[in-house]
């Protein structure tokens, strides 16, 4: 079997599954109790939460654990909007993020905060640019994924953390949740990043596992209420066996991250090659620098998707299709982008082939004529795009 979901979750790494099943049957006291099983736990929860911030290189009291990538956005987005409500209510994310991140952003926009979304190229980037004019003076906080989970998009974290040096109250938020093991550390560990959300089962740890990097000095409400854990910033019992095997995940996927990467970058040129040389076949997933090593995302045409996949899984290759309809993990929001550009592209080709005489003016208007109902039929829906 070939699996090439990887965006969606990771295998546990043997070892990684060795410690969990370790610690769950030796250290299972609470990390918060003052007895000896209690302080055993909680000495491995801190040497957890160091080695965490030794790999990222920040100080072990930045690190928070959580239950995953989820949990992490809602609460940088929703503890931000919380803390900072007294000195504005604009939020400014783009068009492409996570569920996560842009239902957390619905939510506060019925309670009277204001976002920005902002909108992306054909490559699924935004522009520092366009964040530059829309932050506003009642700004609080630029959320901005790292890496797109569906075309690898790489977004330009250096240029935004330029503009946002001039504006240092405004928290910047990086969901980092598909960067680890991508080879761009130096681009998430750069100074002007507040906070980084992460989730482990995306690099070979268990589910249910995440943690978040918050710069100190920066403050945040907590949304768990309870028995103080975590600073009293994230309440709840500590998943230890969880969090051990998740800290020696992320050390053993960034152990010779550099070879890694290149394979990834092998494997994908190779998968690149093959099917962009077809024709009805759409490649989103550029083979440069702004896009990860690690992703492929293509459009068939006009072969059904549903019935492609069961293809793909006939022959024991699963792979990740972002079909139209809304499943869970999705990001619809971009699947509708991406039609747009698809629209997009299809116009500019099919001028290309009258202008070259490929096609003569008959077909030129009726395929024109279809293209329009299905473009009318987009705007009708979705409105259009920028």
């Amino acid at each position: 079997m070939i699996y090439f979901d990887n965006s969606a979750t990771t295998q546990v790494l043997p070892e990684v599954l060795s410690t969990y099943n370790a610690v769950s049957e030796k250290i299972w006291g609470n990390p918060s109790s003052l007895h000896a099983m209690g302080e055993q736990a909680f000495n491995l929860l801190e040497q957890s939460r160091k080695q965490i911030a030794d790999l990222l290189h920040c100080n072990i009291d930045e690190i928070y654990f959580t239950s995953g990538g989820t949990e992490g956005d809602n609460w940088v987005v929703k503890g931000t909007a919380i803390e900072k409500r007294p000195y504005g209510r604009h939020i400014i994310t783009s068009s492409v993020e996570h569920p996560a991140v842009l239902n957390s952003l619905h939510q506060l926009e019925k309670l009277g905060y204001d976002v920005t979304y902002l909108p992306v190229d054909e490559n699924g980037r935004v522009s520092a640019e366009d964040l530059k004019i829309a932050i506003r003076k009642d700004t609080i906080l630029v959320s901005i994924m790292a890496v797109n989970n569906e075309v690898g998009a790489i977004q330009p974290l250096k240029e935004i953390a330029a503009v946002l040096e001039d504006f240092p109250k405004i928290h910047f938020h990086v969901d980092a949740v598909q960067g680890v093991g991508k080879g761009i550390q130096e681009l998430l560990e750069q100074d002007r990043v507040d906070f980084l959300t992460f989730s482990g089962h995306k690099f070979h740890a268990p589910r249910g596992i995440g943690f978040m990097y918050k710069k100190r000095g920066r403050m945040i409400a907590p949304l768990m209420s309870g028995g103080g854990q975590e600073k009293a910033l994230r309440s709840g019992t500590e998943n230890l066996p969880a969090i051990a095997s998740m800290a020696k995940a992320l050390r053993l996927t960034l152990e010779n991250e550099e070879k890694k990467v290149a394979q990834q970058k092998a494997i994908k040129e190779k998968i690149y090659n093959h099917i962009s040389k077809r024709s009805k076949v759409t490649v989103f997933s550029k083979l440069n620098d702004e896009f990860g090593a690690d992703t492929v995302r293509y459009y068939f045409e006009p072969i059904n998707l549903e019935s492609n996949m069961f293809n793909l899984d006939m022959d024991e290759v699963f792979a990740l299709l972002a079909l139209r309809e809304n499943s869970d993990g999705v990001n619809t929001d971009f699947s509708v982008q991406l039609d747009w550009i698809t629209i997009i592209n299809k116009e500019k080709a099919l001028t290309e082939q009258k202008e070259k005489g490929q096609i003569d003016l008959k077909q030129y208007m009726v395929a024109k004529k279809e293209l329009q109902q299905i473009k009318d039929e987009f705007i009708a829906t979705h409105g259009e795009m920028e």
